[in-house]
């Protein structure tokens, strides 16, 4: 009888065990979740505000400051290993495998820097898994939190470059990185440059708004997720900074994004009384802006950049045309590369720098692709471009389909996304990070969120 009584108490106990052992694996994986989440946010954060860090708040550590956002990548990295979240897939894995060997044809027949080849590196090693993470760990709830932030960090952004477009380069506003007296702007047109906002650089400036303007966009479309006011604001903000910025970039992003969305209203007409209405809105808000001098100066200096530019290139036609087609076909002029490439990391400014001193100039190209396949070679090069298409691939897929299911969020952030991934300049920290967003927030829209 004892021992029948001692039978039932163990399988009791054990059954308290598992129930206890699953509770707490439920726990630590919340807690998981809860401190990469918190961590996101963070490198969110740090790539809006780097430049600021950089420009006014900590001139003296510019330089250490330019990679800010690594000891967070780390960090994200490690947390995900310890909590086993980390997504081991085959972008992942088949990037870092040729991350490595590319870091060892640097070091014995490339430029032999292993700093230089260690800098380049953990572009793909640090940062390219995390678009992955974000995805993971993130759903569609934490996207539509992020870039309803977005859009509220959009206002004081147009107020910003407002006063850095009308200020001279010598004011506080428009410090260059480290402190730079002469100025952090970029040569515009018409005596005026171009703003970085909180960047280092102008491109990040032209991508931030790029960015804001699908979020704007997309609820436009779908106004009852977020308030009038804000929406208004963000709208406002983004329609003063296209011509504020100089940037045909920037114009060429907002085009594309709606683009995306009339083939969003094509599937679903129901988006075209929503677009006609805000159409009317805009309208309206261009119309009040340009009664303002500030606006109307704007837009002068941005239409003269935008004809004498096209005027260069041989018009609007092959504006559009370079812009498109170059990255693709430029890599492949460049055949007296060497096989396995001049060595990871000397595409970069930095890589520059610790090489022959300087960085006015680019070692290698100034496109993605033909960086990517002069530093690395025709092989790992073409296949590091390969597995960022492929990811591009799926998206479209992924997002498409969820299109068609009436859910618009992947679509608009694939107008973003797809050159960011694709042929964003990942050599440039700002470019990267924004990738690195762009990329998570949209595998992260495809996971169903909890409200």
């Amino acid at each position: 009888m004892n021992s029948s009584l001692d039978s039932g108490i163990d399988i009791e106990n054990a059954s308290i065990r598992g129930h206890s052992k699953r509770h707490f694996d439920i726990l630590e994986k919340e807690t998981g979740h809860t401190l990469l989440k918190k961590g996101i946010w963070v490198y969110f954060l740090l790539l809006i505000f780097e430049g600021a860090l950089r420009k006014w708040i900590f001139p003296e550590y510019a330089a250490p400051l330019l990679i800010v956002r690594d000891p967070v990548a780390i960090w994200l990295l490690y947390t995900a290993w310890k909590y086993n979240e980390l997504p081991f897939n085959n972008y992942v894995l088949g990037m870092g495998a040729i991350t490595i060997l590319s870091v060892l044809t640097a070091i014995t027949i490339g430029h032999g820097n292993l700093v230089v080849a260690l800098y380049g590196a953990r572009i793909l090693l640090l940062h390219f898994p995390l678009i992955f993470l974000i995805g993971h760990v993130f759903d569609r709830d934490d996207v539509i939190q992020m870039v309803k932030a977005l859009l509220v960090i959009a206002i004081p952004m147009f107020v910003l470059i407002a006063l850095q477009f009308y200020s001279p380069q010598g004011a506080l506003v428009n410090r260059g990185v480290g402190g730079d007296v002469q100025g952090g702007g970029f040569s515009g047109s018409l005596g005026y440059f171009r703003p970085p906002g909180t960047f280092s650089f102008t491109t990040g400036n032209s991508q931030f708004f790029g960015f804001v303007g699908v979020i704007v966009i997309y609820f436009w479309l779908n106004p009852k997720q977020i308030s009038g006011i804000l929406l208004t604001g963000a709208t406002i903000s983004l329609i003063a900074a296209i011509p504020l910025s100089i940037s045909r970039t920037l114009f060429f992003q907002v085009c594309l994004s709606l683009l995306f969305a009339a083939v969003s209203i094509a599937r679903k007409p129901k988006y075209l009384v929503r677009m006609l209405l805000a159409g009317i809105g805009l309208v309206i808000i261009v119309l009040l802006l340009s009664k303002a001098s500030f606006f109307s100066k704007s837009i002068e200096a941005f239409t003269y950049r935008f004809n004498d530019a096209s005027d260069t290139e041989g018009g609007l036609k092959n504006t559009l045309t370079n812009r498109i087609l170059a990255g693709f076909y430029e890599p492949f002029q460049y055949p007296n590369f060497p096989f396995f490439g001049l060595g990871i990391g000397m595409g970069t400014n930095v890589g520059a720098q610790l090489l022959v001193g300087h960085a006015d100039g680019f070692l290698i190209s100034e496109g993605e692709w033909g960086r990517v396949i002069g530093e690395m070679g025709a092989v790992l090069g073409i296949t590091a471009i390969v597995i960022r298409l492929s990811i591009c691939v799926k998206l479209i897929r992924a997002s498409y389909k969820k299109l068609v299911k009436n859910d618009l969020l992947p679509w608009m952030l694939l107008s973003v996304t797809l050159q960011a991934v694709a042929q964003g300049q990942w050599a440039q920290p700002t470019a990267l990070g924004f990738s690195v967003m762009m990329g998570g927030l949209s595998i992260a829209s495809l996971r169903a969120g909890k409200n």
